[in-house]
């Protein structure tokens, strides 16, 4: 070679060279082409490793034997193992067990037909944890020639858990839309051109619907196909809902007798474009029959009610009209002039005494049923207890200094105001005080005491030194008609006064009750709660100086028109102001003559009986309040009627008073004075002509 480069001349060495030189810058190009491609082979392997390694699927290379022989990163994670702890193992190792034969016949389809499968079935990871995955595989052949599987597998196992959720939400809503007793449909609402609606369809229907309605099989059937009268009552209803989206909830009533009430909810559903509605209706027919019993049977309480409350008042009146002639006359006779003899001062006080009973009989009664029914009249008011109590003291004083009981009331006690009715007060505190010394020991003591008690009420106690209560007889304590065995023994009572009393004082929101020890004695307590403001006016005292008229000289003769058409009545008042040489006694026995004789004689006085025959006692007392001639004259009412709510309404009417039968001649007689002396006032404020 080197003779053969020797044997070359100048020029062919040149040309060698030349070559040469050639040959080495093809070479460079050659190494710098393989440089670049080095590098681009690195660029794809990176790129190999993002796609193949962190793909966000798992990928596998499976041999014919079933051996893992290539997976990527994913495909571990996947498995909750490690890519070099795969590589080599069972793939079927990782298959659940209750889908290894789904996953088999799978890969051997694969095999024999050399096309591509998938399916989704449960694999199981390192840690036992199951995980759903969708996943596919096909067929290649290696360098050696042999057949692998290339699988790729993703974990579904969020959309299958959704999926199965759904089914089981969509097994519940079906199980719930089919046997639930509320009728419920879904309708799409149908409107014409101008936006009324005219029509819609049924979407849905669960069998309470179809029973409610009689509307079978209407699942994608139209309203007005199926019943045309419904369809003109319901269309505006819902068609309001699905444009507007406010829910509807009404009380459908039955079209003909023996049909069905339905309480019927409908709903948009959807947002403002759907025309959609949602309807429950519910069927209320034995929900609203028993109402309407109840308001029958209501009506019929309540017209016993006033039935009973008209025979009360009745009896009320029929019993002190023939009691008021007994106690008017034995009262005449007891302060007649002359004196009743020894023996006939007792007999009348006999009769006095058991007047007096059946009266109270009577007043008991009726306080009970009127308090029973629910409609007492309370005048609920601040009200000054030690005045209240005063007025209690001076009125049992006398019936305890005649069986030697000594009364001992605080001395100076504390102004207590409390919320209440001052008249069912003092009835509550009298029947507790009179109790007191009725059931009391020979020569004995009643204790009253009041106080603030720790809740803030005022506590009143009324403490006896009496035989005492065993605890059976507390139990029965409050009962009506229950004595508690004193029925034989020499104290008059009707068993009612502490039973009306509890009433009383509860519904005034107080408290009752009572604490005792056999052979020392009893403690009566009511709670009242504390008035706010300040205590209202007392009931003026009586007029003493009106007491005393019977034995004075007395003022220019007045007259006094008495209207009543009961002729015994009569007769007692005649009696009555017969005692009275200032007072002219004119009668009239019914509304009309009434009317007639106050127009002729101007009468200063009218006592007006109110049940009358014709026009009753306060319309006549009405026209001659609407004349002007008798307007300013004051009327009495005097009636057997005794009831509060009577009393009140008569006062309201516009009566001067109200003085009940049976008449007590001192009470009558001042309340007579008070309006004498009313239109003595009112006769010297008048300007005009001097009544005759």
């Amino acid at each position: 070679m080197l003779a053969d480069i020797d044997s070359l001349s100048q020029e062919e060495a040149r040309k060698v060279l030349h070559e040469l030189q050639v040959h080495q810058i093809e070479l460079e190009m050659q190494n710098e082409e393989l440089r670049d491609a080095h590098v681009a082979l690195d660029f794809e392997r990176a790129r190999y490793f993002d796609l193949y390694d962190l793909a966000p699927v798992g990928y596998c290379t499976v041999s014919r034997q079933g051996q893992v022989i290539h997976a990527n990163l994913t495909a571990a994670s996947l498995l909750g193992t490690t890519r070099s702890e795969l590589l080599g193992r069972r793939w079927s190792q990782f298959i659940h067990e209750l889908d290894a034969d789904r996953y088999y016949l799978q890969s051997r389809k694969l095999l024999g037909s050399g096309e591509s499968q998938s399916c989704e079935f449960r694999m199981v990871r390192r840690d036992g944890r199951s995980l759903w995955v969708q996943w596919s595989a096909t067929t290649s052949v290696n360098l050696e020639g042999e057949t692998e599987l290339r699988e790729v597998f993703s974990d579904i196992t969020a959309r299958k858990v959704a999926e199965q959720a759904l089914i089981e939400s969509g097994e519940n809503y079906h199980k719930l839309f089919t046997s639930i007793d509320e009728g419920f449909c879904i309708i799409e609402m149908v409107f014409d051109r101008q936006g009324n609606p005219v029509d819609y369809q049924f979407l849905q229907t669960n069998p309470s619907f179809e029973k409610q309605s009689g509307l079978l099989r209407a699942t994608g059937k139209r309203i007005r196909e199926l019943d045309p009268g419904m369809a003109e009552r319901w269309c505006e209803i819902y068609g309001e809902v699905a444009l507007t989206g406010e829910p509807v909830r009404m009380v459908d009533e039955p079209r003909e007798p023996g049909g069905h009430w339905f309480d019927v909810h409908a709903s948009r559903l959807g947002g403002p474009e759907s025309r959609k509605v949602a309807i429950v209706s519910n069927d209320i027919t034995e929900r609203m029959q028993v109402e309407i019993r109840l308001r029958e049977a209501k009506a019929v309480a309540d017209k016993a009610n006033r039935a009973k409350s008209e025979f009360l008042s009745n009896m009320s009146h029929e019993l002190r009209t023939p009691l008021n002639a007994v106690l008017g006359f034995a009262q005449l006779i007891k302060s007649g002039s002359p004196s009743p003899t020894p023996v006939q001062e007792r007999n009348v006080d006999y009769i006095l005494k058991a007047g007096w009973y059946l009266l109270a009989l009577v007043d008991e009664i009726l306080d009970l049923a009127v308090i029973e029914s629910g409609r007492p009249s309370l005048a609920m008011d601040s009200v000054s207890l030690d005045e209240v109590m005063r007025e209690c003291q001076a009125m049992v004083e006398q019936q305890a200094q005649t069986r030697g009981i000594r009364m001992r009331f605080p001395v100076d006690p504390a102004p207590l105001p409390v919320h209440a009715d001052r008249k069912r007060v003092k009835q509550v505190l009298n029947n507790l005080l009179s109790n007191a010394i009725k059931y009391n020991r020979p020569e004995g003591s009643v204790q009253v005491d009041w106080l603030v008690a720790e809740d803030g009420r005022v506590r009143i106690s009324v403490t006896d030194t009496g035989q005492g209560l065993s605890a059976d007889q507390i139990g029965q304590l409050f009962q009506p008609f229950n004595r508690l065995g004193k029925e034989a023994g020499r104290e008059q009572g009707t068993g009612i006064g502490l039973m009306v009393s509890k009433l009383i004082v509860e519904m005034m929101g107080g408290a009752i009750g009572v604490q005792s020890t056999v052979g020392e004695g009893s403690v009566f307590w009511l709670e009242l709660n504390p008035a706010t403001g300040a205590p209202g006016n007392a009931v003026p005292a009586q007029d003493e100086s009106a007491r005393a008229m019977h034995g004075r000289v007395y003022a220019p003769l007045r007259k006094l028109l008495y209207v009543e058409d009961n002729p015994a009545n009569l007769a007692l008042v005649e009696a009555i102001i017969a005692r009275r040489p200032d007072i002219r006694l004119l009668t009239a026995t019914d509304g009309d003559a009434g009317i007639l004789l106050a127009r002729a004689n101007l009468p200063d006085v009218i006592l007006m009986d109110l049940n009358l025959p014709g026009i009753d006692g306060t319309q006549t007392m009405n026209v001659l309040a609407g004349d002007p001639a008798t307007a300013r004259i004051p009327v009495v009412a005097l009636s057997a009627d005794a009831s509060a709510d009577n009393i009140e309404r008569g006062l309201q009417a516009g009566f001067f008073a109200y003085v009940t039968k049976p008449i007590k001649v001192d009470e009558f007689m001042d309340t007579l004075d008070k309006a004498l002396a009313f239109d003595s006032a009112a006769a010297g404020r008048t300007t005009g002509k001097e009544r005759p």
